[in-house]
């Protein structure tokens, strides 16, 4: 089944402690584009995502957005600054002897307890500090690729869907084509007879009474036959529209063939035009180009 280029799909794939979401969105482009707007802390996995964006999609200017979202504080840790505790706990020993000196020395008789308790040592500065757990590298590629998966396979149903309708039209313009190619096979025939007819009609004018050779006529008619001959032309015309039909039932990346193939209908088509004078040939020809023309508009949007 043939694709568009253009789409847009989305995966999400939720764990205890996160949820990784990927979005898709494209354009047509000549080539595979593909650009991953990610945190920088994932960075390491753009590689991967890249070559598995290559494995699905055939070409376009991709955007992948990638959104994680932690939940739980499950990627958080306390960690304890035990060295820091021990020299907080120090100093308040010291602080508590001297205070008691000072205050034996004075009699004033005020006793100063030395209890801290740990409640209120965790509360002085830095003692506890809370930072975000380190994630395997690995395991976090692989939940990036999963995601991943499942907006790829979103995002070509998508342009499945889009590419069915674009080749729908592509094959009824193509069957319009046929249709009037038929009609200048029809046609081409009898612009010999009737320029052999005015032929002879005008030489009759001219010499009136004289003699006509019939030989001179039948030779006059061959050249002008040779001339406005197409039928290699319209011949070849119907075998590209075959191949038309067989790239677009084979499905897959065949844009680009297609765009090739249509540039040999146009050539076909103004040769057409060229060797022939007759009027309804050349409005039909018109016609033609003009099918040629929407079909090509099309096929720019074909991955």
């Amino acid at each position: 089944m043939v694709r568009s280029m253009t789409g847009y799909g989305r995966g999400e794939q939720a764990y205890e402690d996160m949820t990784v979401t990927v979005e898709l969105r494209a354009v047509n482009n000549r080539y595979l584009d593909c650009t991953i707007k990610m945190p920088r802390s994932y960075l390491f996995a753009e590689d991967a995502m890249k070559a598995r964006v290559q494995a699905g999609i055939g070409r376009g200017k991709v955007d992948v957005f990638v959104t994680i979202v932690h939940t739980g504080g499950n990627d958080l840790a306390v960690i304890v600054n035990e060295a820091l505790a021990k020299s907080y706990a120090a100093a308040l020993q010291q602080v508590h002897a001297a205070a008691w000196k000072q205050l034996g020395e004075s009699g004033g008789g005020i006793l100063v307890k030395g209890e801290c308790s740990v409640i209120d040592l965790a509360r002085f500065p830095d003692v506890l500090t809370v930072e975000k757990k380190e994630e395997d590298p690995e395991q976090m590629k692989e939940r990036l690729l999963a995601a991943l998966d499942l907006a790829v396979t979103d995002f070509n149903a998508m342009r499945e869907k889009e590419g069915a309708r674009l080749a729908e039209d592509i094959l009824s313009r193509a069957a319009a084509i046929e249709t009037m190619v038929g009609k200048v096979e029809e046609r081409s025939p009898q612009t010999v007879s009737e320029y052999r007819a005015r032929l002879e009609a005008r030489m009759n004018e001219v010499l009136q009474n004289t003699q006509i050779d019939p030989a001179r006529i039948l030779t006059e008619a061959a050249i002008f036959a040779d001339k406005v001959a197409v039928d290699e032309e319209t011949v070849r015309l119907h075998s590209h529209i075959a191949q038309l039909r067989e790239l677009l039932d084979k499905g897959g990346a065949v844009g680009r063939k297609l765009d090739f193939l249509i540039q040999e209908f146009n050539r076909e088509a103004n040769t057409i035009g060229s060797k022939c004078s007759d009027l309804d040939i050349t409005r039909t020809v018109v016609d033609i180009k003009a099918e040629i023309e929407k079909i090509r508009e099309q096929i720019q949007n074909l991955e």
